[in-house]
This record gives C-alpha cells, sequence and structure tokens, in this order.
C-alpha cells in the first residue's frame, strides 16, 4: 500500500524520536528505505547549523535511516517538496508535545499536509510507542470512490502481510443502519474479489464521531486507514471534517491517503 520509502520529519524531542520509531517499524514490515529530514528556513544559517545537529542525533539513534537537512519556508512544503525529490510514498509524522497521550494531535505541519500533500500522510498519537509488528488494519469507510480505493490497498496489503482487514463505518445518530451495512457489505466483497481477502465489517454507533469511535475496538498494532475527502484535488491529501474527528478520536496512528491513490 506504501512504505518504499517512508520520510519521517524530525524536529527532535520525544515527538520527532517517536515519528523515527514508526518510520522504522513501517520499514521493517515492508523493506523499504527509511530517510529522516529536518527543515529550516532560508538564509539562516544559524537556523541550518541547529538543523544538521538534529539530524546528526536521529543518526546516532536511528543508523539505518538516511538524511536529508532541507531548506524551505515552511515545515509541511519541504517535506513534501523533498518526498517528490527522493521518492517517498509517505510522510510519517508525531504529534506535537504537550497534547492528550494516545491521542492525535494536529500541529501546523500536519495541518498543511493534511490538506495539499501529494503522499500519503501518517501521524502517530502522542507517546506511542510500535508494538511488535502489525495487527490489523482498519479502513474507515463510507460509500465513495476514494473509499473504494483505500479499501483495495489496504486489502492488497492486508493479503501481502498476512494480517486482518477491518472495514469500519461510524453510524451517527439516526443515519440509517440497514443501508449503511449494505455499503460495508459490497465492500468487503471487493477486499474479496480484488485481494482474496476476507475483510471484518464492524458499524460503530454512537452520538457523535468519538462516541462512536469509542465503541470500535482498538488493539495494540492497529492502523487506521482514511480516504481524502471528495474535495480534495487529483493525487492529493486533503481531509474532511468527520475524518479530521475521527483521526483525533482514536488511539492508533492514522494514515491518509492522497485521491486517486493507485
Amino acid at each position: 500500500m506504501f512504505g518504499e520509502h517512508v520520510l519521517a520529519g524530525y524536529a527532535g524531542g520525544n515527538a520527532g524520536r517517536e515519528a523515527l520509531e514508526l518510520a522504522r517499524g513501517i520499514v521493517a514490515l515492508t523493506g523499504g528505505r527509511f530517510t529522516a529530514a529536518t527543515v529550516h528556513p532560508p538564509g539562516r544559517p544559524a537556523a541550518a547549523g541547529e538543523a544538521r545537529a538534529l539530524l546528526d542525533q536521529a543518526a546516532a539513534a536511528f543508523p539505518e535511516a538516511e538524511t536529508v537537512l532541507q531548506e524551505s519556508r515552511g515545515v509541511g512544503r519541504g517535506l513534501s517538496v523533498l518526498a517528490s525529490r527522493i521518492g517517498a510514498d509517505v510522510i510519517v509524522l508525531a504529534s506535537p508535545e504537550g497534547g492528550a497521550r494516545g491521542r492525535i494531535a494536529i500541529g501546523s505541519t500536519a495541518d498543511n499536509l493534511l490538506h495539499s500533500a501529494p503522499e500519503a500522510v501518517m501521524i502517530a498519537p502522542a507517546g506511542h510507542t510500535p508494538g511488535e509488528g502489525l495487527a490489523r488494519i482498519t479502513v474507515a469507510y463510507v460509500r465513495r470512490p476514494q473509499c473504494d480505493e483505500a479499501v483495495v490497498r489496504a486489502a492488497e496489503a492486508a493479503a501481502r502481510y498476512g494480517v486482518p482487514l477491518r472495514l469500519l463505518t461510524l453510524a451517527i445518530g439516526d443515519a440509517p443502519r440497514d443501508a449503511l451495512r449494505d455499503d460495508l457489505a459490497l465492500a468487503a466483497r471487493l477486499a474479496a474479489e480484488t485481494a482474496g481477502v476476507e475483510a471484518e465489517t464492524e458499524l460503530a454507533e454512537g452520538d457523535d464521531v468519538a462516541d462512536a469511535a469509542a465503541h470500535a475496538g482498538w488493539p495494540e498494532g492497529e492502523v487506521l486507514i482514511c480516504a481524502s475527502s471528495e474535495d480534495a484535488a487529483a493525487h492529493r491529501v486533503f481531509l474532511g471534517e468527520v475524518a479530521l474527528k475521527l483521526l483525533r478520536a482514536v488511539p492508533c496512528p492514522v494514515a491518509v491517503l492522497p485521491r486517486g491513490y493507485f
């Protein structure tokens, strides 16, 4: 699905280390390449020196990672430009320090990438430590083409890595349950026909997104996959309002795929 070349944004501290640990966990599974990058503003030698010192720390702690210093006026833009240049297929970030442990917080870099990146974007919850391997892939499903694309990609990954696949739909308020179950059944058929995977389907009910998400189990080693909104430009990430609420409510890493991720 992704992980042939993982780019992790590193800015030091616990959050930076969590991003690198998640990136290392991905490539341990996929056998891909791993690049750690620090972005600094142009025309500021002192900032460039600080960024180089940070990268030296990353290289010492994660010797398997390639390291790159990237100059840019914005961290999100710098990471996206670098990802395109080196051929990375996912950008990995951690939640900013100070957020609720076990939950994802969106800083300015993540916000930029979640509304413009041409690569998949994956974010770790605060305090996240990858477990032993991948336990399950969950796709947040609503019946539309982008989500069908995510189902196909996730099913292929589940088949490749030998892990279960769950298709999850949130039933908020008085949403029509029968219609949502029918949509899930069609998505499960798609997973079976394209990748030979028998997907579990789950309808999580609640008064709001956080309530519904709390009723869905999230075991250690889970990864949640979200498709981009219909508002996304082709081959770009754009996270919709409901998906953003779900991202903030779950205790596992979340990956958002660009529109047209095939």
